[in-house]
């Protein structure tokens, strides 16, 4: 059964930095490349960041210079380090694979 579970979510100033985890079960994670994506209200999901099998990432431009994906194929977890927040970034964050979503977790960024 595939399981991604999020966490690190919160409420940060802008500015600020933040740290997402998402913690992957029951697949070789080694094998997928891997997503995070957001959702702010009123809005379509959106692919933030993406990382592959081999460690090459990718990323929305509204992101770059900010945003660091990361995996620890040990660990079978995948990384969003997030630094210079503005509230824009302000939604739901989720991990994904073709196999599947995790439940997301909240990043509310405000003063």
């Amino acid at each position: 059964q595939v399981q991604l579970v999020e966490s690190g979510g919160g409420l940060v100033q802008p500015g600020g930095s933040l740290r997402l985890s998402c913690a992957a079960s029951g697949f070789t994670f080694s094998s997928y490349y891997m997503n995070w994506y957001r959702q702010a209200p009123g809005k379509q999901r959106e692919l933030v960041a993406t990382i592959s099998t081999s460690g090459r990432t990718t990323y929305t431009d509204s992101v770059k210079g900010r945003f660091t994906i990361s995996r620890d194929n040990a660990k079978n977890t995948v990384y969003l380090q997030m630094n210079s927040l503005k509230p824009e970034d302000t939604a739901v964050y989720y991990c994904n694979t073709h196999l599947g979503w995790g439940q997301g977790t909240q990043v509310t960024v405000s003063s």
